[in-house]
């Protein structure tokens, strides 16, 4: 039995949903590693629109945005993973609300 395909409203609201759990997590939690995922969360929910309106467009354009934001968010995972190994050896701490490395 072939099921029928799901509309692109579904993968959107999808999208949107994970989008706004992301946002409201990066907002409030003070933990770093978790704002770090809630910010990757952000990237994967903008990468599942960018493939939704590739497939209904019929376009490769989409695809094409998606692998960069996907090469991005690697190099943003090396870089701010080595950033919080050396904030939590200085500071012995990675919350947000503690770490401030802007003050004299």
């Amino acid at each position: 039995m072939i099921l029928p395909p799901v509309p692109p409203a579904f993968y959107l609201v999808l999208s949107g949903i994970l989008f706004t759990i992301g946002v409201i997590g990066a907002l409030t939690r003070r933990n770093a590693i978790v704002v770090f995922m809630c910010i990757e969360l952000m990237l994967n929910s903008v990468n599942l629109s960018f493939i939704t309106f590739s497939r209904f467009l019929q376009s490769i354009e989409g695809v094409l945005f998606a692998f960069f934001i996907i090469a991005v968010a690697a190099a943003e995972a090396a870089v701010g993973l080595a950033i919080f190994v050396m904030l939590y050896r200085s500071k012995e701490t990675i919350n947000v609300d503690e770490v401030n490395l802007l003050k004299w």
